[in-house]
């Protein structure tokens, strides 16, 4: 289901962003179809394939601008290597290293027993798992 602009303009709105044109350009990208991990970099080459005329840069700030509005979940791992998911739901991954790419796990599919008494005065925001997997030897 493709999203319509004054959809898109509207939801970025909500999220207290003002919809520019690049914003929104990439926004069409980002959420035209389903839910999606996306590198910054995949991200520019999309808009790039799409005739978009953004810079590097421009995605990696309206990237983290999406973050900041609650828009998208950043999916961090190994200190460079960043994956914006567009499902803010809570969920967990899988990292296929062969392909490089993300694969959600429902919440439903994992339990996390047995947490450490946490820290006077925090909580849990939330739990982060990626399961690293790679094809079999056999």
């Amino acid at each position: 289901m493709e999203l319509q602009e004054t959809e898109l303009a509207e939801r970025l709105r909500v999220a207290g962003l003002r919809p520019t044109r690049q914003r929104l350009s990439l926004a069409a990208i980002l959420f035209g179809a389903g839910d999606r991990h996306v590198s910054a970099e995949s991200l520019h080459q999309e808009a790039l394939a799409a005739r978009i005329h953004v810079s590097l840069a421009t995605v990696y700030n309206t990237l983290n601008q999406f973050k900041a509005a609650g828009l998208l979940r950043e999916v961090a791992f190994e200190g460079d290597r960043t994956f914006f998911d567009t499902n803010t739901s809570n969920h967990f991954h899988y990292y296929l290293e062969d392909s490089g790419q993300l694969v959600d796990i429902g919440s439903e599919d994992l339990e996390v027993k047995g947490l450490p008494e946490l820290p006077a005065g925090t909580e849990i925001d939330r739990i982060d798992i990626i399961v690293r997997l790679r094809k079999s030897r056999s």
